[in-house]
């Protein structure tokens, strides 16, 4: 006799229209990652961190961190042959951590990434310690950068230099940026990865490099990378355009890499056009941290169709945690960790678990599970179940 076939896990849903509907989660889907062989392409998740819901309050700290579960999740990444971005916006930097907890959590995960073999971790490196004002100084502007990049290094560490909102507010000219990046690059131990940020992810960004003008912007940081190039390892640019970033990546001089931060179109980027690729460093390799893995050691196989079936239906869903106003995805990618058990709890520094309505949880909820990323149904439920609970509702 046949063993009873097993009953599809049920949870009711808000739906986008506000209605309740019955929802029938998928099997997760066996993705097979292992480490076994190296990637041809470069992979770094930015990581989220977990916040500790019970640590005391203490004013003179934005956020409590709960370390070892943060630390646990690196480890977790790193397990599938992903690399770590480190205090990235990822991990809700100049959103609730200061530079003061950034550097303890680079410091923790430097240390961490010591006892993993062959783990790579790059740290972002910024000027968060100053408050963005026109009143600030361009050299004031260095002296954050380098304060931040000597502790980087101090410690062994790589960087990856994050664009700055204080920089954004005292530049007045392109040549203020060609400036200050001169000035940094000139003194860094090893190459680092630029990053360029969209105003989509950070507002106080908007006219970066001395221009709203993307295709000039463009010009000025390829001119700083031609200026510095034995120091510039790549560039990673989120703009969620396309066509920019194939644009940009056409014009990187020999041996510069571009590393896709685009969100919405990482798949085709990755696979590249024949000619040229981009390499990642993404925030939703975060939450799709097996079907990445799983992906990428296929192309690194020669298989570009294993690469699509794999990482082409996680685009939907990263482009729902990615929708405007696209600097809240943070709430997405911890609502994921949260329901397949990387966490205890579905809690944010800030207060930004609600950032994100229930009706665009629960839809991140559906394309997760079509995706076949909800690797313990029973799990998610229950603690979707949980969520709409305390809001009320019966799922």
């Amino acid at each position: 006799m046949n063993a009873p076939e097993k009953l599809a896990t049920r949870i009711r849903l808000p739906s986008l229209s506000g209605d309740l509907a019955e929802f029938r989660l998928s099997a997760p889907k066996d993705f097979g990652t292992s480490r076994g062989g190296a990637f041809n392409r470069v992979a770094l998740a930015a990581a989220h961190v977990v916040a500790d819901p019970l640590a005391p309050a203490r004013p003179w700290l934005e956020t409590t961190v709960d370390w070892e579960a943060t630390l646990a999740y690196r480890r977790y990444l790193w397990s599938l042959g992903l690399g770590v971005a480190e205090a990235m916006d990822t991990a809700q930097r100049g959103m609730g951590l200061d530079w003061r907890n950034s550097f303890e959590l680079i410091r923790r995960s430097i240390e961490a990434a010591r006892a993993v073999h062959g783990a790579v971790l790059f740290s972002g490196a910024g000027t968060d310690q100053l408050s963005p004002s026109a009143r600030i100084s361009l050299d004031d502007v260095v002296a954050a950068y380098e304060e931040q990049c000597a502790a980087i290094e101090a410690l062994g560490g790589r960087i990856v230099l994050m664009a700055s909102r204080a920089l954004a507010a005292c530049a007045r000219s392109a040549e203020d940026y060609q400036r200050v990046y001169g000035r940094i690059l000139a003194q860094v131990e090893r190459p680092v990865i630029i990053h360029w940020l969209g105003e989509m992810f950070d507002p106080q960004l908007a006219g970066y490099w001395g221009t709203t003008d993307l295709d000039e912007a463009m010009k000025v940081a390829l001119a700083v990378i031609e200026s510095n190039l034995s120091k510039v390892e790549g560039i990673k640019i989120s703009l969620l355009d396309r066509q920019k970033e194939i644009e940009m990546r056409s014009h990187l001089p020999q041996g510069v890499r571009m590393y896709t931060g685009d969100d919405f179109n990482y798949a085709e980027l990755i696979e590249g056009d024949g000619s040229r690729h981009s390499d990642a460093l993404l925030g939703i390799f975060d939450a799709i941290a097996p079907a990445a893995s799983a992906a990428l050691a296929r192309l690194a196989q020669g298989d570009t169709r294993g690469l699509r079936e794999i990482l082409v239906p996680t685009v939907p869903l990263s482009r729902r945690l990615f929708a405007a106003p696209t600097r809240f995805y943070k709430t997405g990618l911890v609502f994921l960790a949260w329901l397949n058990g990387h966490q205890a709890h579905f809690v944010m520094a800030g207060g930004q678990q609600s950032a994100r309505s229930l009706i665009d949880l629960a839809e991140t909820f559906r394309l997760a599970d079509a995706a076949g990323l909800l690797r313990d149904p029973e799990l998610a439920a229950a603690r979707m179940k949980h969520l709409l609970a305390l809001n009320g509702i019966d799922g």
